[in-house]
């Protein structure tokens, strides 16, 4: 099986294409920042006043990419570059998902099934600069997931 995204090769194009779909929305605010040191991609917009703020982990997708394509005798570079094309995968493949999450996200919205804080709850950034998710988290409002079994 493949990694969904994983043949993607236009991080900027991605990026570009997001661009297009948030100004056609009628996004005001649009813009994108690598924070290298997490491994993240963030991405931020306004809409008629709300701020989102939308993070993806490239290190995230890097494991998944690594879990699909492990490591062995055979592969023909070492173990350090062979991680380091996961990761500049990963940097790339990031840009396409966030595109697709949110241009689904934007139609959700277009089309009537979702309204904009259904679509975007988690991400909607409060006057403190944290997002809803990150208080709901911080003060455990959500139950534990339960254990698979």
């Amino acid at each position: 099986m493949t990694l969904p995204y994983e043949n993607a090769t236009s991080g900027g194009k991605a990026l570009s294409d997001l661009n297009a779909i948030l100004t056609k929305f009628g996004c005001t605010r649009f813009g994108t920042m690598t924070d290298i040191e997490k491994g993240e991609l963030l991405v931020q917009f306004s809409y008629k006043g709300r701020d989102v703020s939308a993070r993806a982990s490239y290190r995230g997708y890097a494991a998944a990419w690594l879990k699909e394509h492990p490591y062995t005798v055979r592969t023909r570079i070492t173990r350090q570059k062979h991680e380091e094309k996961a990761l500049r995968q990963a940097e790339i493949s990031v840009c396409s998902i966030l595109r697709d999450w949110i241009k689904g996200q934007v139609m959700a919205i277009e089309t009537g099934i979702l309204t904009f804080e259904g679509a975007f709850l988690g991400q909607i950034m409060l006057g403190n600069g944290r997002t809803l998710l990150e208080a709901v988290q911080d003060q455990n409002l959500l139950p534990a997931p339960e254990a698979v079994k």
